[in-house]
């Protein structure tokens, strides 16, 4: 049957499923306290490290790392695709799987995709009407053209410019609520997600926008503000800028994949038509089983710093199990002080086609990079440099590609090929996390804390997973500005709550199945919360929050401080200290 499934009925039927019967029927389950324990069906183990938690809806194996809900499951074990897993889990369940005629999504959804693209023709009118606004644009080198064809505007300063325009009854709110425009308030209230901010529209495959990135005009933070995870964005899924490099490009040779809107943006305004943005995020398999659905040839382009060399490389660990005969992945590094943006404005179209052209092959980076980490010119160091290479090459797919690898890791570490390929194939490989951080450029291995508490974000991440409702009036404006690794997840998983009140801890899990950070969710959620009657998930999140805002203050407090002594302040900016001291 034709049509979409909706994403209302998704999360529905993972709420309403139950994962101890859909595994129990394939894996033999042992009550162990609420929960039932199995050997793992995913890895072979005598001691039994899989649990299934029917409380929370999802699955864990403690020794792989597997997890997932029902639905995942089905896709794991039986093999099936996520259609045929929710088919498959709706017939046993007796319930029919709602689909929407001739492919258009439900009358809900069309009124979603209608309402963002209202307030996109709004904010392109407000950036007419904003000198600030237009000056902004001009200097960063963007063309009336330009920004037409990429829909760019602007949202105004104010805390409710969207909301009063858009949100004048109850139903029209909550419209603006499912969109992530509008943020709920501790106190039931609402105000703008975005102010004072150029709007870049992100739009679907059919030309819908679907959700927005906003840049500050200033130095505000933070300095990119992204839509949150909703019923029609995703942003494991969306490429920012696809749907105009298809409309420019009858047919497209290569793309070129960024991390900014602004770069793609630029380049285009050079005619450099095939550059996509990732959002805010890294480039998940699902991004590249997209790319490779129109192109054979991607290339990575990426700041030259240690930050943009961390992108490349988990670039590159995600794109191994897609590689095949055919495909070619470049990467690209620019000088430490140039992003796409600010190289194509400077050097111009050819001197960037030219960088693009001269790109490294992965297989080359990835040799590269892991032999930078070992001594190549001991037999400690090569023989380290197999290990790193192993758990890397064993994604690889068998064929042409992978023997033509294992060829030239052969020769860099001084064994035959056929050696080195039994090797690879017959060790163990180190579990994924290991083998990441080992073999991640620009890290070192740290052992962890055997005493330490887990960080204030990793609890309170911890708390949403396993307590959803917990986020449903908590204030995620509080979380601006502040910078700890794991912040931006936190936040999305609490946007996600305010979107979908009713969401399961294992809707949430399956929102981020495809993300990267979604692996270590799973882990999260079977760590468990405690069981005595005192404990409140709602007041432990909000003092969770609470105490990062703190820290969020302390650090811009620092951050005034030292500028003050180097460079000075502004009149805003010193009144902005006086306020935070």
């Amino acid at each position: 049957m034709s049509g979409l499934i909706p994403q209302d009925f998704i999360d529905d039927l993972i709420a309403r499923a139950d994962i101890v019967e859909v595994v129990g029927r394939r894996v033999q389950l042992k009550k162990a306290g609420r929960e039932f324990k199995a050997c793992c069906p995913f890895h072979d183990e005598k001691t039994p490290s899989f649990t299934v938690s029917p409380g929370k809806g999802f699955y864990h194996c403690f020794g792989c790392g597997a997890h997932g809900t029902a639905i995942g499951f089905l896709m794991e074990f039986d093999h099936m695709s996520f259609v045929e897993a929710i088919e498959s889990l709706a017939s046993s369940m007796g319930v029919e799987v709602p689909r929407t005629e001739s492919d258009k999504p439900a009358r809900r959804y069309d009124e979603l995709f209608s309402l963002m693209d209202t307030v996109a023709r709004h904010f392109q009118s407000c950036l007419k009407s904003s000198p600030a606004a237009v000056e902004y644009v001009k200097n960063r080198g963007i063309d009336g053209t330009t920004a037409k064809r990429f829909g760019i505007g602007y949202a105004p300063d104010g805390w409710s410019n969207v909301l009063d325009k858009f949100g004048k009854s109850t139903e029209a709110t909550e419209r603006l609520l499912a969109t992530g425009l509008i943020i709920r308030k501790d106190n039931g209230k609402h105000y703008d997600r975005f102010r004072d901010r150029i709007m870049f529209p992100i739009r679907d495959a059919r030309g819908r926008t679907i959700g927005f990135g906003g840049r500050t005009l200033g130095d505000g933070e933070p300095k990119y503000l992204n839509s949150p995870e909703t019923v029609l964005f995703h942003k494991g899924r969306e490429l920012y800028g696809l749907y105009e490099a298809r409309q420019a490009l009858r047919h497209i040779e290569q793309l070129v994949v960024v991390e900014g809107y602004m770069d793609a943006v630029a380049l285009a305004r050079h005619g450099i038509d095939f550059a996509v943005a990732t959002l805010g995020t890294a480039t998940t398999s699902e991004h590249l089983n997209r790319l490779f659905r129109l192109t054979e040839n991607l290339c990575f382009c990426f700041d030259g710093d240690r930050a943009g060399k961390a992108a490349a490389w988990r670039a590159l660990e995600n794109a191994l199990p897609q590689i095949r005969e055919g495909r070619q992945i470049r990467f690209v590094f620019l000088p430490e002080d140039q992003d796409p943006d600010s190289y194509v404005n400077e050097f111009g179209a050819d001197a960037f086609v030219k960088a693009v052209d001269g790109g490294v092959a992965l297989s080359e980076f990835l040799i590269r990079e892991l032999a930078s980490q070992v001594d190549m010119e001991t037999v400690d160091g090569r023989a380290r440099l197999a290990e790193l290479a192993r758990p890397l090459v064993n994604k690889i797919p068998a064929g042409v590609y992978r023997e033509l690898l294992i060829d030239s890791l052969a020769g860099a570490v001084g064994l035959t090929a056929p050696k080195l390929e039994k090797m690879i194939a017959g060790g163990k490989t180190p579990a994924a996390g290991n083998a990441a951080q080992a073999s991640s450029p620009g890290t070192r291995r740290r052992a962890p804390s055997a005493t330490g508490r887990p960080s204030v974000v990793r609890h309170a991440i911890t708390v949403v997973l396993n307590h959803p409702e917990a986020g449903r009036n908590l204030d995620v404006e509080k979380l601006a500005g502040v910078s700890r690794p794991g912040t931006d997840l936190l936040q999305a998983l609490i946007e996600t709550v305010h979107a979908e009140p009713n969401i399961t801890t294992a809707g949430l899990l399956e929102r981020w199945r495809h993300d990267e950070q979604g692996r270590h969710l799973g882990k999260l959620a079977a760590a468990g919360m405690p069981l005595d009657d005192d404990f409140d998930p709602a007041a432990e999140l909000a003092e969770c929050l609470e105490q990062l805002a703190l820290a969020g203050r302390r650090e811009r407090v620092d951050f005034l401080i030292q500028k003050q002594r180097v460079d000075g302040l502004d009149e805003q900016e010193k009144a902005e200290l006086r306020q935070l001291n």
